[in-house]
């Protein structure tokens, strides 16, 4: 099974940006948290990271291309503001599950809204990094089962 962490835009500032709301760890603690709960189950994660959201574009249809059996996706502001990523979400056979690490629903107005969360198959949000690993573990389990 071979599962895409994608990262959006400022998440490379994770464990410096705002820990008050975003917390100390890192995204390479993200990804090495991620990489044992694989393991464990002899999961491939192609873990990434991109500002640019023409990029997270290219990965999502990358994932469709390479059979990739599910993609996690922290699309961090571009959850508010980017009808691309929806409709590349939209547009392949592949499941996502968006993650926030913060409760967006507690925050701004701007941020109640997500334009992906209707492609995607779920949302986690305000669990701190603690979210990927429930992502992750959700297309363990459908892996699993359907073996």
């Amino acid at each position: 099974m071979k599962i895409m962490i994608l990262n959006g835009p400022n998440l490379n500032r994770l464990g410096k940006r705002e820990p008050e709301i975003y917390g100390h760890e890192t995204l390479q603690d993200v990804e090495h948290k991620l990489l044992q709960l694989a393991n464990k189950h002899e999961v491939t994660i192609d873990f990434r990271q991109s500002n640019h959201e023409g990029e997270l574009v290219d990965w999502l249809h990358e994932a469709a291309d390479n059979a990739y059996e599910g993609v996690v996706i922290n699309p961090a502001a571009y959850t508010h503001t980017s009808v691309a990523l929806h409709d590349a979400i939209a547009g392949i056979d592949v499941p996502v599950i968006e993650v926030h690490i913060s409760n967006v629903h507690k925050r701004e107005a701007f941020r109640h809204h997500s334009y992906l969360a209707p492609a995607c198959i779920g949302q986690i949000v305000g669990l701190g990094t603690y979210g990927y690993q429930l992502a992750l573990q959700t297309f363990i389990q459908k892996g699993e089962s359907s073996r």
